[in-house]
């Protein structure tokens, strides 16, 4: 009687294959923490597990310390040119132009912090290293001339390998142009807040990243003038380990405080309000 006896076969367990995109997933650079973007992201981009902070856009910045929807870019126009004639120049700038989605290495936008005016210059790291040429320059020098007539605090947010080698003394000079505008700011009293991120070197540390009225910089970030190979080649000597990083900064007083990114709206907020000697209501207008 086979024909009523049931056979039990055994049963394969149902497997679903999830496809799984690539670039859900995102991975620390400092300590290899796995984790999907979106936690990445809702942490601004500060690893969760070791707190490294990652290198961000200039956009992400100004989203971060402006109220939403006050931010307007400013100095849209402005273009690098060749006046070198420096080989292959032109086509970099193209290139970068197009990777980092920005018409060059700074974003100067204006806006509100906390309900008060504000100018803000952002360096972009993605725009060939943030190094500084002319236009660098020339935007800074424009946003210190805003605040010089509008009586506006000014921030700038570093981000940069250097002077960029392209432009030659053009680049340099920008050291020079910059400094004497944050000059006559300090003369008017109007307050200037630098803050460094990863890295900050070359011309811009030697220039205005390090002339701030007050200098705040993110953990981690390294920040220095010369590689630690090449210092210590001069020096001949060894050199202490993370001295270039903003906590042996700070502990040898070339930084003011070193503030987690999570708390960089809320301190230069305090700082601004400090400076201006107003309470938060009356704004940041310098008499």
């Amino acid at each position: 009687m086979a024909w009523f006896r049931k056979e039990k076969k055994p049963r394969q367990p149902r497997r679903e294959k999830l496809e799984i995109p690539a670039d859900v997933w995102e991975k620390c650079e400092a300590c290899g923490h796995t984790d999907i973007r979106e936690k990445f992201v809702r942490n601004l981009n500060v690893c969760p597990s070791c707190d490294h902070h990652r290198r961000i856009r200039a956009g992400e910045y100004a989203a971060i310390l402006l109220d939403d929807g006050t931010i307007e870019e400013l100095e849209e126009s402005l273009r690098s040119t060749d006046p070198l004639g420096f080989p292959e120049y032109p086509a970099r700038l193209k290139k970068a132009a197009k990777n980092a989605g920005d018409a060059d290495a700074l974003l100067a936008v204006g806006g509100m912090m906390d309900g008060a005016p504000v100018n803000l210059g952002v360096m972009d790291f993605a725009f060939m290293g943030g190094s500084m040429g002319s236009v660098v320059g020339e935007k800074i020098a424009r946003l210190g001339q805003r605040s010089l007539e509008r009586k506006y605090p000014l921030i700038i947010v570093s981000a940069s390998g250097g002077a960029r080698m392209q432009e030659g003394v053009l680049s340099l000079m920008q050291m020079a142009k910059v400094s004497a505008m944050l000059a006559q700011l300090a003369e008017r009293r109007i307050p200037y807040v630098s803050i460094l991120t990863n890295p900050t070197t070359g011309g811009v540390s030697a220039s205005y990243a390090m002339l701030g009225d007050a200098i705040i910089a993110e953990p981690g970030a390294v920040i220095g003038f010369a590689g630690p190979r090449v210092i210590k080649q001069t020096l001949g000597q060894d050199l202490p380990e993370g001295f270039q990083t903003s906590e042996f900064l700070l502990d040898h007083g070339m930084l003011d405080t070193v503030v987690h990114r999570k708390e960089l709206k809320k301190t230069v907020s305090q700082l601004l309000r400090h400076m201006s000697g107003k309470p938060a209501a009356a704004g940041w207008t310098s008499t």
